[in-house]
């Protein structure tokens, strides 16, 4: 018998004025696309995903991380295809540890942080990751 994978479910609706609004409630996400596109937002999922994911695993290991991240996306037509999509996705994550843990430790949670994080692992483009902690980069 094999255990059955936990089920996560999500729900967001765009209004008539294509305001976006969450089923956990909160602020609504206005429809102004200048500022808001759909690939900022795609992009911005993928940066709270991976410090969401990256945080978890690292207060299950005692650590309490003080985290930042950028990404830059980029759009274009793709070669085997012709469609437009995310061909690239640049992530650079910025972690203060008032403690950090041993290189190899250190390096397994961002391991589990860049694979635990299921809108990077859902992306046709694997997102490329660049690791900052207490300001030195981490390879």
């Amino acid at each position: 018998m094999s255990a059955r994978a936990r089920v996560f479910e999500y729900e967001v609706t765009v209004d008539r004025d294509w305001a976006a609004h969450s089923s956990q409630g909160g602020s609504a996400i206005p429809s102004e696309e200048a500022e808001w596109t759909p690939e900022h937002l795609l992009l911005a999922g993928l940066a709270r995903c991976s410090l969401t994911s990256f945080r978890y695993h690292a207060r299950r290991a005692g650590l309490d991380p003080v985290t930042t991240a950028s990404v830059h996306g980029r759009v274009t037509r793709r070669e085997q295809d012709g469609r437009f999509a995310l061909v690239e996705a640049n992530v650079a994550v910025d972690v203060v540890l008032e403690v950090p843990p041993p290189h190899a430790d250190l390096r397994a949670l961002i391991a589990k942080g860049e694979r635990d994080c299921f809108v990077g692992a859902s992306l046709a483009t694997k997102p490329s990751y660049r690791w900052t902690v207490n300001g030195e980069e981490i390879s």
